[in-house]
C-alpha cells in the first residue's frame, strides 16, 4: 500500500511541477504561475510594500479597532492565526532543503521572493474580506472559495464561480495536510532523543492538535495570541546565538549567499535553477497567492477590507524575509550546509556547533512551530470542507476527526514523498486563487488605494487593546 501510495505522489508531482524551458534551462511553470502576480501586483498596487507597512502595523495594534465591526476576532488574533500557518518548517527544515538543493544562494532569492510576496498577500486578503460571508450558524466564512463564488455570482457568472470555488475547495483539503510539520518535528524530536517512535509522535501531536481544533475560529485565535509570539522569541533568541558565536564570518556569509545567487550549484541547474529552488520554498513558506492565509484574515474584526489587506502584508514580511532570513544566515554562517544534510538536520548541526544541548532547544521551538501550523491548518480545511459539505454540526465534526486522523503519516512517510505530496496539493491551489486576483484586480486596487489615501488624511486616532 505504501509503495502505491508513493507512485501516486510522485505522478502527482510530475504533473503539477511541469517544466518548460528557461533561458537556457527549464524552469517549473507553478514558479511563473506566482512569480508573475508578485511583480505585478507591486507596481498595480503602488509598491504597497513601503505604503502599508504602517498602515498594517497600526490596524494590528488596534489603532482603528472597533467592537461593532463585523468579524470574530481581533486584528492581531487573525495575524497571529495566520502566521501560525506559515510560521512552521518551512522557516527552519524548508530553508535548509532549500539550501541543500540550491546552495546558499536560494536563501537570496527566498529574501527578494518575501518582498514581493508582501503586495500579492495584500492583494488577495483585501479581496477574502470583501467577499467573505455570514451563514446561518453566524460563523464568518471567507477564503478564495468564497471570493470565487460571491464576486463572480456578482459578476452574473454564479455557476462558473460555484465551481471554480469547490476546485480550489477540493485543493484545500489536500493542502491542509501539513504532513511536512509531523515528519521533520519527528525528525528533530527522536534525533535528540536517540530513539524511533515514529507512530507514537504522530498520534501524540494529532491528539494535542485536536485540543485547540475543536474550538473554531475563536479558540484558535485566543490559542495563537499566546503561542505565535513565545514561539518565534524562543526561536529567534536561539539563532542569533548561532550566528553571534560566528560572528566573525558573518561578513563571508553575506558574500557567500549574495554570489551564489547569480551563480548557482551545479546540482541546482546553475543560477537560474537557484532562483526556482528558493521561490518554490519562499511560496511554501509565506503562502503568497495560494490563498490558504485569506480564511484566517477573513474572521478579523473590520469593516474596512484593504484595513485587513496591509495587516495581512506584515505575514510574509516576518514570516520569509525575516525569519527564513535568519536561518538561512545561520546555516551559512555556522559552515553546516556543505556538510551533507539535506533537512533539518543542517539546523541541528548548525545548533549543536554552538552547544551540544541546543539541539534540545530546537526541537522544542521545532514542536511548537509544528503544532502551530497543524492547528492553523486545521481551521482552513474546516472551511473548505464547510463550503463544499455545508456548516453543519456533523459535517464539521467529521472533518475535525479525519484531519487528526490524517497526520500521524507525515511520521512514517519518507521525507522527498512527503514534500511531493504537500507541494502538489499546496500549489493546486494557485490556480483558482490567482485567476481570482487577475479577474479583480481593478477592485483591489480601488480598495487599497482608497483607503491608503482615506487614512492618510483621517485624523490621529489612539490605539485599542488588541
Amino acid at each position: 500500500m505504501i509503495e502505491t501510495l508513493s507512485r501516486a505522489i510522485d505522478a502527482l508531482a510530475a504533473i503539477v511541477f511541469w517544466k518548460i524551458p528557461f533561458f537556457g534551462t527549464q524552469i517549473e511553470a507553478i514558479v511563473l504561475w506566482l512569480a508573475i502576480p508578485m511583480l505585478f501586483f507591486t507596481f498595480w498596487l503602488g509598491v504597497p510594500q513601503i505604503s502599508g507597512i504602517r498602515l498594517g502595523w497600526k490596524a494590528m495594534r488596534g489603532h482603528y479597532a472597533d467592537p461593532d465591526h463585523p468579524g470574530e476576532m481581533s486584528q492581531f488574533a487573525a495575524l497571529s492565526t495566520a502566521l501560525s500557518g506559515t510560521l512552521g518548517l518551512g522557516n527552519i527544515a524548508g530553508v535548509a532543503i532549500a539550501i541543500a538543493i540550491g546552495g546558499p544562494g536560494a536563501a537570496f532569492w527566498q529574501f527578494v521572493i518575501g518582498i514581493f510576496a508582501m503586495a500579492l498577500k495584500a492583494a488577495e486578503v483585501t479581496l477574502g474580506l470583501k467577499y467573505r460571508e455570514v451563514d446561518a450558524r453566524g460563523t464568518m466564512r471567507g477564503g478564495p472559495m468564497y471570493v470565487l463564488k460571491n464576486g463572480l455570482g456578482a459578476r452574473g457568472w454564479p455557476k462558473i464561480g460555484l465551481i471554480l470555488g469547490g476546485l480550489y475547495a477540493v485543493f484545500a483539503l489536500g493542502g491542509a495536510i501539513p504532513l511536512v510539520q509531523v515528519n521533520q518535528s519527528y525528525a528533530q524530536v527522536s534525533a535528540v532523543a536517540g530513539a524511533d517512535f515514529s507512530l507514537a509522535y504522530g498520534i501524540g501531536m494529532a491528539l494535542a492538535v485536536s485540543l485547540v481544533v475543536v474550538g473554531g475560529a475563536r479558540w484558535l485565535g485566543r490559542v495563537t495570541v499566546l503561542l505565535v509570539p513565545g514561539m518565534s522569541i524562543l526561536y529567534m533568541a536561539a539563532a542569533f546565538a548561532v550566528v553571534l558565536y560566528h560572528w566573525t564570518d558573518i561578513p563571508a556569509a553575506f558574500a557567500t549567499i549574495v554570489s551564489d545567487a547569480f551563480t548557482g550549484r551545479a546540482v541546482a541547474g546553475g543560477a537560474v535553477g537557484t532562483f526556482v529552488v528558493g521561490m518554490r520554498r519562499a511560496v511554501y513558506s509565506c503562502e503568497a497567492g495560494v490563498g490558504s492565509a485569506v480564511m484566517a484574515h477573513a474572521a478579523a474584526r473590520t469593516k474596512e477590507p484593504a484595513s485587513e489587506g496591509m495587516v495581512a502584508l506584515l505575514e510574509p514580511l516576518f514570516d520569509t524575509v525575516i525569519m527564513c532570513s535568519l536561518t538561512a544566515l545561520m546555516i551559512v554562517v555556522s559552515g553546516v550546509w556543505d556538510d551533507g544534510f539535506n533537512d533539518i538536520a543542517m539546523a541541528s548541526a548548525a545548533f549543536a556547533g554552538v552547544f551540544s544541548w541546543f539541539p534540545y532547544v530546537l526541537a522544542v521551538a521545532v514542536v511548537l512551530f509544528a503544532y502551530a501550523t497543524l492547528i492553523a491548518w486545521g481551521y482552513y480545511g474546516g472551511q473548505a470542507w464547510a463550503y463544499l459539505f455545508g456548516p453543519s454540526r456533523f459535517a464539521t465534526v467529521s472533518y475535525r476527526i479525519l484531519y487528526c486522523v490524517a497526520l500521524p503519516v507525515g511520521a512514517v512517510l519518507d521525507i522527498s514523498r512527503v514534500i511531493n505530496l504537500v507541494d502538489s496539493a499546496f500549489f493546486l491551489m494557485a490556480a483558482p486563487n490567482v485567476v481570482a486576483l487577475y479577474l479583480f484586480a481593478p477592485e483591489v486596487r480601488r480598495e487599497i488605494r482608497g483607503y491608503i489615501a482615506r487614512m492618510r488624511a483621517a485624523p490621529a486616532r489612539v490605539s485599542l487593546p488588541v
